[in-house]
């Protein structure tokens, strides 16, 4: 049977993928009126504030341990700062699809960082998986290589994006939080992660007084309160469920729900390369939770 950490976190998966990846097509509609820096100094700081709210209502302690600071700091800066700046900006240079499908490609980079640098064992279950999760994104990038090769700006954030989460991720797994409640971590590391970003848009003179239409303010107070801060919370947990490999694999999925989502949205095609990815998915989210003494009863 499958273990009930494994079970948890497959519960929390689609929730995660349909969160994070049913957002991306909506980041187009925001950028036509808000830049980057603007869009998630408003979304971050905002998501930070609906967090430390619940956090006060449910009177959980907001304490950080002793010797907790600089892994928090650390972690802040590769799960918010760097990716969700380094994301969003890719958007400006590359369709929003295939930014997501770069950026995702976070869980090859935690992979290769752990068992590097941090001496995690590389099981043959978990490269088959990777080989799969690199399957899956390369080939959803094939179709359109030309053109991300003439973006160069638009690779170089997003895959910037996924080594930041990626170094974040990895730090958040392998601190011992001294009993951090998950609510107060999300919280600390989505304003701390803010941090950076609403210094940088009042150094770029990007909050100038605008009004932005009714359904682009609905769409970022969307963003900031249900895949920010909500999804972020469901990562932090499947993050403290799976192993570190494991874990950043299963992410896998969210850029194919992004790419139903640019499908749906944008009418972008959907052939043989896009059904190869998603079987590609599949089976490295497979391989990646279900433990082998399950698949041999």
């Amino acid at each position: 049977m499958m273990a009930p950490r494994s079970r948890s976190a497959m519960l929390l998966l689609p929730a995660l993928a349909l969160l994070w990846g049913g957002s991306w097509p909506m980041f187009n509609l925001v950028l036509r009126e808000l830049s980057v820096w603007t869009f998630r100094a408003l979304a971050v700081s905002g998501a930070a504030l609906l967090m430390f709210l619940v956090v006060r209502l449910r009177g959980i302690p907001m304490t950080v341990p002793p010797g907790r600071w600089r892994p928090l700091i650390a972690a802040a800066l590769g799960n918010i700062t760097a990716w969700y700046l380094a994301a969003t900006a890719a958007i400006l240079y590359i369709p929003s699809g295939q930014a997501a499908v770069l950026g995702y490609t976070m869980p090859l980079w935690a992979a290769l960082i752990s068992i590097t640098f941090l001496r995690e064992p590389l099981t043959g279950r978990v490269a088959l998986a990777l080989a799969f999760g690199a399957g899956a994104v390369a080939l959803l990038a094939w179709p359109n290589l030309t053109r991300l090769a003439g973006a160069p700006f638009g690779i170089g954030f997003s895959l910037l994006a996924g080594i930041g989460w990626a170094c974040g991720t990895l730090i958040n797994k392998r601190t011992d939080w001294g009993g951090m409640h998950p609510l107060a971590l999300t919280a600390w590391q989505l304003a701390i992660g803010a941090v950076p970003i609403v210094i940088g848009a009042f150094v770029f003179a990007d909050l100038h007084p605008f009004l932005p239409s009714v359904t682009v303010m609905v769409a970022v107070a969307f963003l900031a309160f249900v895949p920010t801060a909500i999804g972020t919370l469901i990562w932090f947990r499947i993050v403290e469920l799976l192993p570190a490999q494991v874990g950043a694999l299963s992410s896998i999925l969210v850029p194919i729900v992004a790419m139903t989502g640019g499908i749906i949205v944008h009418g972008e095609p959907f052939g043989i390369p896009q059904a190869g990815a998603l079987t590609c998915a599949v089976a490295a989210l497979f391989l990646a939770l279900i433990p082998s003494s399950a698949r041999r009863t």
